[in-house]
């Protein structure tokens, strides 16, 4: 069905109408001096006939309004029936200059007039805006000219042309526009956009879009334990409740229906007004200007292919008044700001409601979820406790850390480095080996279990509140909306078609034509092929740029640790040294190059040139989800499955670039090495990049962004900047760039809780610590930092919780081989029930130390001047091989073969044992509550059985007016049309509404 024009709107009683020049008159006397209306032409004239023209008439002896200089920059196509345009202060920040019509959203350009000639007075009083955009002197200004334009200003007026076709188009579509006149030489302007209650109605019925009925039914209460639970809980998590109306009452709902003109009668419609909230209001005008075309622009379709071209800077709603203004005026804006977005309320839980009121279901699921996570983190991280001071309360018992603590032992070990290094007693590392048992305990495996299953309740609990949601804010059964291509589409489209030079496919795009009709007015696979080699080409690039710079790290390691063995001041904390050092490079490289990665992400990712910016979305999440995650992740890695693997063993160690050893991990083990990168890397990355960076940037952005428009010439106003408007003060605000990044720090967070908890059972307190500022600090950014972001409907989180499901899986893999292979579980338990004369761990330190006799050191390896106590025969080093008398010396020993064997068997039987309770969890834990899935049902049942009754009472009624004639019908009083309306509802388009009805279902 065509669109219909603004004409065919029928005008209800109140509804605006055109502006003509009569129409500004006020007691029948002419427009004052100053005044401009703006004239909106008929479809049938050719081209855009309007003209903004300057009218003035000479006061005889009196002079204007005090007012009227401030007042009479504002073009407006459209004046209420029953008012004339009203010259008076604006009272409001929100509505058009009547004070009356709400603005719903906000487009701004910057604009540079073009130099007249000289003599033919200043640009804003001697040329006029003519029809086809050309500039052309006033009328009144005197004599004719010509005007000269240079190469920006035909770029100008080109550009000029084609937004005054665009808002034609826009109020052709029924949108009524405001906007500031073009009084400097340059600077911004506002065109303020009002949808009216015709325009509501007719896009709320295209798009769909549920509403309230009258209808209400009592939602089904629990059995009478769970009601008694649920009342005890309300009253004491009464306290952590935000003070907002959404939760004053939740046991009672309307009935939700598609909104219709047809069914009118159907909806509480109180106020018109009001009756769509800013946010739904604001979603419609979005979807008209991404479907409105201009025909100058190349058959541009939608606002954002006129941004991307520099037609239009900036398109945007705006927000509900001030968060921090002073008074008693309370806008949502302002109660989440008060309730959501301050630190001090940081233990109440979130508003999900109203914070999905004002920016949308999508921006709502959100914070949801993220609310959800922080929550369940809770009891992960008080677990996370006990295990931490389990491993501190048998740190005095455990048998390997006493023996290796107990100098009377005297294990001697092997040189740590060539020819500097001498030998050394293993009771000198005590101290790592006890700080080894702090994370390295029976407790740990248990611990690793329990993230696994909770990773997979977290999931589950997910997947149930986000279908009650998807209940309460009436999202289910939502169609999917139809997505525009998005303007980079667009132009390759229009450059492959101009190769091909055929003109019939260019008047069918000119046209309206789809590009999905033919194969040449779409993309296909031959077109994007050299898009996507640069991008596998260039991820395997960073990939191997990543690895390169780990790499480097390895070798700065090892060399640095060569060179502080050669002072005896600084060799006694090599080790320390190194480590420390090391894990703060990384720190530095992953946090440059995560910001690298973005960039590059979201370049590769324009390459492909994807149609819709769900497509867009999407390829661009896994793209900078891989990139950053073998950022994030790689040098983790490498401590934990590959460092001390390759070292070889006295008389045959590995060497790199000829002279130096690889490394090797401490005697404790390299578990304790590895809780202190991720520790370091996780708790950097949260204080740096995701606080400092939020705080920090937007805020200098916002400052530049000030100091730039307060330099350019003619820009600055000084009526404006004492009392700025809100599309000014919102202008002034950083846009919206989706919710990627705030997703994106969460899931490498996510990563670092989950995959490596076995080494770093703290994780989750201090993921806990940091989600509990990183909710207010979001909301904070939200409300004060951004400009309002368009409400989308959405039923999910979208791809997010495919990557969230792939990495519980994956950290069900990497803690069973953490377990096995990094930490000395697997040993001990080898040890203890294989080889220990009396079941225990006594003896287990020595049992893991081999011997290597000093004689057979390569020549100048062995330590100069040794200062060891007593002359060394056979050293010990860490490793199961064969002594030197034996048969086959060095060679791997039958307990390597045993503790191999029951490493890969522990992984088998950890992961399939984990991934079957895993798997058990999903199944007990329905998808969807039992209660939310029976309200559904009823409400669809009582959905069909009240309009099964009103089609029966219609049908009724049209019987008995068969029967009765017109006669009756007139003794009545009663119209035909009234007749047929139910007696429950009120009549179609009323103001007032008869009681609400409601059910209990």
């Amino acid at each position: 069905m065509a669109t219909r024009g603004l004409r065919d709107i029928p005008l209800l009683p109140g509804s605006p109408r055109r502006l003509c020049p009569p129409a500004v008159v006020r007691g029948g006397q002419g427009p004052k001096h100053g005044q401009q209306c703006l004239q909106v032409p008929g479809p049938g004239v050719r081209g855009l006939q309007g003209r903004l023209t300057r009218r003035s008439s000479q006061a005889s002896g009196g002079g204007s309004s005090p007012n009227s200089s401030a007042n009479t920059g504002v073009i407006n196509n459209y004046l209420e029936a029953s008012e004339p345009l009203s010259w008076e202060p604006r009272l409001s920040r929100m509505h058009f200059h009547d004070n009356q019509r709400k603005v719903d959203y906000v487009l701004v350009y910057h604009y540079r007039k073009c130099g007249a000639h000289p003599g033919h007075g200043s640009p804003g009083h001697s040329l006029a805006i003519v029809s086809n955009g050309e500039t052309g002197k006033d009328p009144d200004a005197g004599a004719a000219g010509d005007i000269e334009l240079g190469p920006f200003d035909a770029l100008e007026e080109e550009r000029k042309e084609q937004r005054e076709e665009f808002e034609h188009n826009l109020v052709e579509a029924g949108l009524e526009l405001e906007k500031d006149l073009e009084s400097k030489s340059q600077g911004s302007v506002f065109v303020r956009i009002h949808a009216p209650w015709q325009v509501l109605a007719r896009e709320a019925e295209f798009l769909k879009i549920k509403v309230p009925t009258k209808k209400t039914y009592v939602i089904k209460s629990e059995g009478s334990i769970a009601k008694t639970f649920n009342k005890i809980l309300q009253k004491l998590s009464a306290p952590l409740k935000p003070r907002v109306p959404e939760h004053s009452n939740n046991r009672m709902k309307n009935l939700s229906y598609p909104f219709s003109r047809e069914k009118m009668y159907l909806y509480n419609i109180q106020d018109k007004d009001t009756f769509f909230d800013n946010a739904t209001r604001s979603r419609i005008v979005r979807e008209i200007l991404k479907r409105t075309t201009c025909s100058r622009a190349n058959n541009m379709m939608g606002i954002n292919s006129l941004i991307a071209n520099n037609i239009y800077e900036a398109a945007y709603p705006l927000h509900d008044g001030e968060c921090d203004s002073p008074g008693d005026d309370v806008n949502d804006r302002k109660l989440l700001y008060q309730e959501w977005a301050r630190y001090r309320v940081f233990y109440k839980f979130q508003p999900i409601d109203l914070i999905r009121k004002y920016f949308g279901e999508k921006i709502g699921l959100y914070f949801a979820w993220l609310g959800l996570y922080t929550s369940f983190l809770i009891p992960s991280s008080v677990i996370g406790v006990i295990v931490f001071l389990y491993g501190c309360a048998t740190i005095k018992e455990d048998i390997p850390s006493k023996e290796m603590c107990d100098q009377q032992n005297a294990f001697t070990m092997c040189p740590l480095c060539d020819k500097f290094c001498d030998y050394w007693n293993l009771s000198s590392a005590c101290g790592t080996a006890q700080a080894s048992h702090l994370f390295d305990n029976p407790a740990t495996v248990f611990f690793s279990i329990f993230m696994a299953l909770w990773a997979t309740m977290f999931l589950e609990n997910w997947k149930r509140l986000q279908m009650r949601l998807g209940y309460f804010w009436d999202l289910t059964g939502i169609e999917e909306e139809e997505e525009h291509s998005r303007p980079e589409y667009e132009a390759k489209v229009r450059e492959k078609m101009r190769r091909e030079s055929d003109k019939s496919l260019v008047r069918k795009l000119g046209t309206g034509g789809t590009a999905d009709e033919d194969d040449a007015d779409k993309l296909t696979w031959k077109d994007r092929l050299p898009g996507y080699l640069v991008n596998f080409a260039s991820i395997l690039f960073m990939i191997a740029l990543t690895f390169s710079i780990v790499f480097g790290v390895i070798v700065y390691r090892i060399t640095t640790a060569a060179a502080l063995s050669l002072n005896k001041a600084t060799r006694s904390n090599v080790r320390v040294t190194v480590t420390a050092t090391a894990v703060i490079i990384n720190l530095v490289v992953i946090l440059i190059l995560d910001e690298i990665y973005g960039a590059v992400a979201k370049w590769l990712t324009k390459i492909e040139v994807p149609k819709t910016e769900q497509t867009f979305e999407e390829r661009l999440i896994l793209k900078a989800f891989l990139l950053k995650f073998v950022n994030a992740y790689s040098p983790i890695f490498y401590v934990a499955f590959f460092k001390g693997r390759f070292v070889g063993r006295p008389g045959s160690y590995v060497y790199v670039f000829g002279g130096y050893r690889m490394e090797e991990c401490a005697p404790g083990g390299c578990l304790m090495e590895l809780c202190l990168q991720l520790s370091i890397i996780m708790l950097g990355k949260q204080l740096i990049q995701n606080n400092i960076f939020e705080i920090g940037v937007p805020k200098l952005k916002k400052l530049f962004r000030k100091m730039k428009d307060e330099t350019e010439p003619g820009a600055a106003d000084s009526a404006c900047s004492k009392h700025p408007k809100q599309w000014d003060l919102d202008y002034s605000l950083e846009p919206y760039t989706g919710l990627t990044p705030e997703y994106m720090e969460m899931i490498i967070q996510f990563g670092f809780v989950t995959l490596f908890v076995a080494s770093f059972p703290l994780a989750p307190v201090f993921a806990l610590l940091n989600n509990v500022i990183e909710v207010r600090l979001d909301a904070k950014k939200f409300i004060t930092e951004l400009r309002r972001p368009d409400a989308v409907r959405t039923k999910d989180i979208g791809i997010w919780f495919d990557i969230l499901s792939g990495i519980g899986k994956l950290s069900v893999i990497i803690n069973a081989f953490v377990i096995a292979v990094t930490s000395d579980f697997i040993p001990r338990l080898v040890y203890q029930y294989s080889y220990s004369h009396n079941g225990t761990l006594h003896g287990f330190v020595n049992h893991t130390l081999s011997f290597f006799n000093v004689s057979q050191l390569k020549e100048g390896t062995q330590p100069e001047n040794s200062q060891f106590d007593q002359e060394v025969q056979f050293c010990r080093f860490k490793d199961y091989r064969e002594p030197p008398w034996a048969p086959n010396p060095y060679d791997f020993s039958k307990q390597y073969w045993s503790v191999l064997s029951a490493r890969l068997a522990f992984v088998i039987i950890f992961q399939n044992l984990v991934m079957f309770l895993s798997v058990l969890v999903d199944w007990m834990i329905p998808d969807i509550p039992t209660d939310i899935s029976d309200q559904i049902k009823s409400e669809k049942s009582l959905f069909v059985d009240s309009f099964l009754k009103e089609e029966h009472r219609k049908l009724r009624l049209m019987e008995e007016a068969a029967w009765r004639g017109r006669g009756p019908s007139r003794r009545s009083g009663r119209s035909p049309a009234a007749s047929l309306v139910p007696s429950g509802w009120s009549q179609p388009g009323s103001g007032a509404s008869s009681g609400s009805q409601h059910t209990s279902v």
